[in-house]
């Protein structure tokens, strides 16, 4: 018998967190998140493509900028499946929590709101970017 490694079918926000988050389990505090206000610029339509999904039979939204699936665990009113992702994942992304966001300070290669546009005064990273160099590696002559 051999050790495998883990072999995963799709990354879910909690796996690469390591931690679920309170908007996962409580629609309470995604109910008052005004998607209008949260959507930078005058344009909505980025996020009417956001719709609610299933993954591994639990009720999800797609976090692209971590390209994983945020799950929701709590009951969703029926007619308001998409409202309610959009809400979540609105939250996931204000909060700092998205995987992409919490890579960004240290990968970004051009200046850019922390948070994205979704939060008003975000603090700026990615201005003083440098590419990253591996220890005792030299790039080979050409």
């Amino acid at each position: 018998m051999t050790d495998e490694p883990q072999k995963i079918q799709s990354i879910d926000a909690e796996f690469l967190s390591g931690e679920r988050f309170a908007y996962q389990e409580n629609i309470g505090l995604v109910e008052e998140i005004d998607l209008d206000a949260a959507t930078p610029g005058e344009d909505i339509n980025w996020l009417e493509d956001v719709e609610l999904l299933i993954e591994e039979g639990t009720p999800a939204v797609f976090d692209r900028y971590s390209n994983s699936f945020l799950k929701i665990y709590f009951p969703i009113p029926d007619g308001r499946e998409n409202e309610i992702a959009r809400k979540v994942l609105i939250a996931h992304l204000q909060s700092g929590n998205s995987y992409g966001i919490r890579l960004k300070e240290k990968h970004c290669k051009f200046p850019q709101p922390e948070l994205g546009p979704w939060v008003e005064g975000s603090r700026t990273v990615g201005d003083d970017w440098r590419a990253p160099v591996l220890e005792g590696w030299e790039a080979p002559p050409h």
